[in-house]
């Protein structure tokens, strides 16, 4: 019976452990910094022109009951992005693509919202084109790529985050799509010193590090089932 207690007390040991250094800022930095590196960002007077910018959902939040306009998330930077883009002359048209995930008690499809605030924000209404089935990047480049060919378009900007760019550029280039990144919404910006602070649990901290494992566990995923080569 000792040995039984031991293990308990190793195993509770473990797993506060892992959770302690799941929730602190240095190792969920580190984590998100290494995915939104490997594309950094380019200057919207800079970025080349494409025949189409494409966004993907994830930046918006319907206008459903309490709400009475479109929310904002932390991830609508996207479409800001895409906006400064098609201001600039970069591309004559706005893909918007994401559907309703229901299992989250979506109703709205992510395409149609992203649409309306891009009127919103002065983006002419035949300048933009939704595809509100998908559920997934998967989902995404499958019916942009479908979209593309309807349309007679090659290439595309590719607008996301970057801590999501890496998986999102593989996908949509494994589908056949000349995509061009285009990555915005930097959570990890450079610190000079290194601080204490660092080192302490914070619940921000550690939904950062589960975005950046649910990243890199959806590139094995995508690869597992052929959706990246």
């Amino acid at each position: 019976m000792l040995w039984r207690k031991k293990l308990g007390v190793t195993l509770l040991f473990l797993t506060v452990a892992l959770l302690w250094v799941s929730s602190t800022s240095a190792v969920s930095s580190y984590l998100i910094a290494s995915l939104e590196r490997q594309y950094l960002p380019i200057p919207v007077s800079k970025s080349p022109k494409a025949d189409a910018i494409v966004i993907l959902g994830g930046g918006v939040g319907a206008a459903e009951s309490p709400r009475i306009e479109v929310d904002l998330t932390d991830a609508s930077d996207r479409i800001l992005h895409a906006a400064r883009l098609y201001k600039a002359g970069k591309a004559p048209l706005i893909i918007a693509t994401g559907g309703a995930n229901a299992w989250l008690g979506n109703k709205t499809p992510e395409a149609f919202t992203m649409d309306k605030l891009l009127r919103e924000w002065g983006i002419p209404k035949n300048a933009i084109v939704t595809e509100q089935k998908s559920l997934n990047t998967y989902q995404n480049a499958v019916n942009t790529k479908r979209l593309l060919k309807q349309k007679n378009l090659k290439t595309v900007l590719l607008v996301t985050s970057a801590s999501h760019m890496p998986r999102a550029l593989a996908t949509f280039r494994s589908a056949g799509i000349d995509a061009i990144p285009s990555p915005t919404d930097y959570k990890i910006v450079n610190q000079e010193k290194f601080v204490v602070l660092s080192l302490l649990p914070d619940i921000g901290a550690l939904g950062g590090t589960a975005q950046a494992l649910k990243e890199y566990l959806g590139l094995v995923v995508y690869r597992w089932r052929g959706w990246i080569r």
